[in-house]
């Protein structure tokens, strides 16, 4: 059912109404807005005029206009795209539906962006040109990088980033944490789920809160830093946050690699797929560490689903087993009735979905629209 319009309503929230809701129709826009025929025309005709929309005749003429269906044209524009974690990095060019068109690897994130960001300018742009896409097409630039975003000089924010895109592709940038982006790209992998939390179990832990459909950051951007409480354990671990015994110093990829004769994390994740007894003992007893903290944010955040993500989870079933295990013991009954814990739908490819639905709902929201 279509959401409620302000009166009168503007282009950006007709094309809204096309784009989100569905609506297909002139008549139905103006039952739904209270606009006249003309101006409903108008709007349409402005976003046509755009490549927003494309209007479909469905059959022939029965006297006067044709009979036709509106649709978001997704093919009206592309935005850029990278993920960069703290080993490596992919970037993409999507189309405005977030459809991938075209990806590579790209650069680790560096602490600073002025290291990173003008590597990644050229390679978006070897890529529009090895893809046969015309950088003209860009209509905005996603990013999304370890650790919270700050607003400090020298560090990542989207006010540093904002005048490089802009002089390279005239375009505005949006910037965001990498587990949130995975989160973002995960929500839109559930259809019908307003309630997700995202773990991210890698090099570090993390996690992204999609909450009431919406992504939640917290008041300075450091919302999902579940890998920074602390949990029961006989060692003395330090954590890279200056405290001990951190669930990330725990039972994090660093902490795993340092207990096992595996050299990185795919070798860990190799290890268990073999069945090796001490690797699979090893990422269950993870799981439950890690889930003594999902538990509590099950308790306190009661989502529907809890998505697992990062290179160990996946095909090694013992850190999800270990997870489910402590959650459904230690979280009340009714948050668990119809809690599901499962690994990601979308994989590797989640940064980059997120970063997409990040630019997509900033330059394709009713004033983003209005102002252009």
């Amino acid at each position: 059912m279509p959401r409620p319009v302000t009166r009168p309503s503007t282009v950006g929230d007709v094309l809204r109404l096309i784009r989100e809701d569905g609506v297909a129709t002139r008549a139905e826009l103006g039952r739904i807005t209270g606009l006249s025929r003309p101006a409903v025309a108008s709007r349409v005709a402005s976003l046509i005029s755009r490549g927003l929309v494309v209007e479909r005749t469905t059959g022939p003429s029965t006297g006067g206009r044709p009979p036709a269906r509106l649709e978001f044209n997704a093919a009206g524009g592309t935005v850029l795209v990278a993920h960069l974690g703290q080993s490596r990095g992919q970037l993409a060019v999507c189309d405005l539906a977030g459809t991938i068109l075209a990806r590579a690897d790209g650069p680790p994130a560096e602490t600073s962006p002025g290291k990173t960001l003008p590597r990644l300018l050229d390679q978006w742009t070897s890529l529009l040109a090895s893809s046969g896409i015309d950088a003209s097409t860009v209509r905005g630039v996603g990013l999304s990088v370890p650790d919270a975003v700050e607003h400090a000089a020298g560090r990542w924010d989207t006010l540093e980033i904002g005048d490089p895109v802009h002089d390279r592709f005239g375009v505005p940038a949006y910037l965001d944490n990498e587990v949130n982006a995975a989160a973002l790209g995960e929500h839109r992998a559930h259809p019908g789920v307003d309630d997700l939390l995202f773990v991210k179990v890698s090099t570090g832990i993390g996690a992204g809160l999609i909450a009431g459909g919406r992504i939640q950051r917290g008041a300075l951007g450091a919302a999902g830093e579940i890998g920074h409480v602390p949990v029961p354990s006989p060692l003395e671990a330090p954590c890279r946050c200056g405290n001990v015994n951190c669930v990330e110093a725990i039972a994090g990829g660093t902490a795993l690699l340092a207990r096992s004769p595996a050299d990185s994390l795919t070798g860990l994740a190799a290890l268990a797929r073999s069945g090796d007894p001490a690797t699979v003992a090893l990422l269950r007893d993870a799981g439950r560490r890690i889930g003594e903290v999902v538990a509590t944010a099950v308790n306190l955040l009661n989502p529907a689903v809890v998505v697992l993500g990062g290179d160990l989870v996946g095909a090694d079933e013992p850190l999800i087993a270990g997870l489910r295990e402590t959650v459904y013991q230690r979280s009340t009954a009714l948050a668990t009735r119809n809690l599901r814990i499962e690994p990601s739908r979308v994989g590797e490819r989640a940064g980059l979905a997120g970063c997409a639905a990040m630019v997509l709902a900033g330059i394709l929201s009713p004033t983003a629209i209005d102002a252009a």
